[in-house]
């Protein structure tokens, strides 16, 4: 998932499919350069390489100690599940249209109050609230996104407006899969680490707004569950995310808590879009890591001291997105088909694939919190504040207008010390349940423990390497 840097505050934004057609004249439209005041980088003057050790040490042993557990006692053990109450659909249409109307609202606020991206409530509520902070929600508690998201109540007014069937007019190939979500996704993430100025309210408030009217009219066009699978990008990350809460809905509406990644487990062999999707969302945020160091500024022969900006960086910073996604594929791939050829198995590759993508999840998720601690935790305060005078009038809706920002909190050692081994946490943790993941698929896949095991070696190789990669990119000096 695209976010923030690990040692930093750094920009953040969203778009669809009508990026993809407008991302170059927006780009040739004169923009100021803006930037997040609370955007610091840490030098961390800390032991890193025991961390690097102890990481991939932890997922290392985390493997080992997988591999001599009886499979079906441990997956009995994760499948438990404490039941709580039922919740009915009743409120969903009317929630949904208190976001479409919030929504409505912040597109205005961008289009006409300040252009100070840290005073207007747009890009602080989209990229912090919503695109940071829903989305861990939604790894901890569960599809919250689909009560939340601004097209439900719209769509369902629209839908008995016109007399319009429920899955919509057309029907969308079955081969097309989500491939529509995994191209709007890469607009997202392009607009987002590349564009030149993203949390410009204006050029954010064009952006999002356009890609809801594209996304109502798709619905319209092929109904709000189908689209919502295949074309709407937020959507399709969401649920998959959704998947490791620890909280899980059933069809008949009651609620039950379950060890986190358990939902997993039960997930079908994704198609290859399917896994395109997912490793794009964990490559992108990798990128958003990476694009900052000064080891990849210093391929380009750019000085991270003197650094020209983000209109300077276009080029390579699009190849290097592009880049970081193939790699990322080619590996996942070849570690996959190197465990299948170790078992001799005879399952295809793409259902072998479908099936271990998932363990990405945990990964892409912990990625998500080390990049966006900081955010949530000073541009969360500015977004509260934001929000109680959305047009920059004077005005204190909240009683929030006039509090006072603490950015102090991600600040000094101390914070340095905690803000670190938080992050280095959750990057460690998520590489372990992923290999907890990795390894009951494997069950799946082969009924006999060794053969399980040894299929899982190859990928396990490749999550502690990305243990050790997630952790450098923590540690190492980035700019801004």
């Amino acid at each position: 998932m695209s976010g923030r840097t690990e040692g930093g505050v750094v920009e953040r934004r969203p778009a669809g499919i009508p990026l993809i057609c407008l991302v170059t004249s927006l780009i040739l439209l004169p923009t100021p350069a803006l930037a997040h005041a609370s955007d610091r980088g840490h030098v961390l003057l800390l032991p890193t390489g025991y961390y690097l050790v102890g990481g991939a040490f932890a997922v290392a042993i985390s493997f080992l100690v997988l591999a001599l557990l009886p499979a079906n006692r441990l997956d009995r053990f994760w499948r438990r599940c404490l039941p709580l109450f039922a919740f009915g659909d009743a409120l969903r249409t009317a929630i949904s249209l208190i976001s479409f109307a919030g929504f409505a609202i912040l597109i205005a606020a961008g289009l006409f109050g300040s252009r100070d991206p840290l005073s207007n409530p747009l890009p602080l509520v989209i990229w912090t609230l919503l695109w940071a902070g829903i989305t861990l929600l939604q790894g901890v508690f569960g599809d919250l996104w689909s009560w939340l998201n601004p097209w439900v109540g719209p769509w369902r007014l629209a839908s008995r407006l016109f007399g319009a069937n429920d899955e919509g007019g057309w029907r969308l190939p079955r081969w097309l899969g989500c491939w529509p979500a995994v191209l709007l996704f890469f607009a997202f993430a392009w607009f987002e680490l590349i564009d030149p100025a993203p949390d410009d309210p204006a050029r954010l408030a064009l952006a999002a707004g356009l890609y809801w009217l594209f996304t109502f009219l798709a619905m319209l066009a092929f109904g709000h569950r189908q689209w919502s699978r295949s074309g709407e990008f937020l959507s399709v990350l969401f649920s998959m995310v959704a998947r490791f809460a620890i909280v899980e809905r059933d069809e008949n509406g009651r609620l039950a808590l379950c060890w986190p990644g358990a939902k997993l487990l039960a997930a079908e062999p994704l198609p290859t879009s399917g896994i395109a999707f997912l490793l794009l969302a964990l490559s992108s945020v990798s990128f958003d890591g990476l694009s900052k160091t000064f080891f990849w500024l210093g391929l380009f022969g750019i000085n991270p001291l003197e650094f020209p900006g983000r209109t300077a960086m276009i080029g390579g910073g699009t190849f290097g997105l592009v880049l970081t996604f193939a790699l990322l594929a080619a590996v996942f791939l070849l570690a996959v088909w190197l465990g299948q050829r170790l078992t001799g198995s005879d399952h295809p590759l793409g259902q072998a694939a479908g099936l271990l993508v998932w363990s990405i999840v945990p990964i892409a998720l912990a990625y998500h919190v080390a990049h966006y601690l900081t955010a949530l935790l000073v541009d969360g305060q500015y977004a509260l504040a934001a929000l109680s005078d959305p047009f920059a009038l004077g005005w204190n809706l909240f009683g929030t207008a006039d509090m006072q920002i603490e950015a102090g909190i991600v600040a000094g050692a101390g914070s340095a010390w905690w803000l670190w081994n938080v992050q280095a946490g959750a990057i460690i943790l998520g590489h372990v349940l992923a290999v907890l993941v990795a390894h009951g698929f494997a069950w799946r896949l082969h009924p006999q423990p060794a053969c399980a095991a040894l299929s899982q070696f190859p990928l396990t190789l490749l999550m502690i390497a990305y243990t050790v990669f997630g952790l450098w990119l923590l540690a190492t000096p980035t700019v801004g």
